[in-house]
């Protein structure tokens, strides 16, 4: 089976490539065609995060194993496609180098036969360029956290501890 996934640059500009992959590849595989049809450098981490219909991040598939064995990872190159992707599921956000945090939308777009003499992955479709710099992200609380205390109250210590509490802790 061939999945057929549209990745979108997370930008103002329309940016995006429509990318033809073997369900059975891994999410490193995946990683690598992006790296390259987007033309990014390819030395940076990056890690691909399941998602629901609004784009709220979930399970991380990361390209190294940086927890130390503190806590299990999913690796792209233990994770394929169809294992991550399907139709009930269909979309992925893939940010690459989380210093600059390159930000894309991932859709399975359809699910199809291999054709005869293809070779894959292959990339149908490219639109726009990638910017010289990564789009600017606006991180944004999420409102179950408001706890609806304004600039005023954030500046009143009072409400947060008193001078008997640092006692308590014999810090001076």
């Amino acid at each position: 089976m061939i999945y057929k996934i549209r990745v979108i640059l997370d930008s103002a500009d329309d940016v995006l490539r429509d990318l033809e992959i073997p369900a059975t590849s891994t999410l490193e595989d995946f990683h690598n065609i992006i790296h390259q049809s987007f033309q990014l450098q390819g030395d940076e981490m990056a890690s691909f995060y399941e998602t629901d219909d609004e784009w709220n991040q979930g399970q991380e598939y990361c390209l190294f194993d940086m927890s130390g064995g503190m806590e299990p990872v999913k690796k792209m190159e233990d994770t394929t496609i169809d294992q991550a992707l399907s139709k009930q599921k269909p979309n992925l956000i893939y940010i690459y180098d989380f210093l600059s945090m390159w930000t894309f939308m991932i859709t399975l777009v359809d699910i199809d036969q291999a054709e005869d003499g293809e070779q894959y992955p292959r990339v149908l479709f490219a639109m726009g360029e990638l910017p010289d710099e990564a789009p600017d992200r606006n991180f944004e609380a999420d409102p179950r956290f408001d706890n609806d205390l304004g600039d005023d109250d954030l500046n009143d210590d009072d409400d947060y501890y008193d001078e008997e509490s640092f006692d308590d802790y014999e810090l001076y």
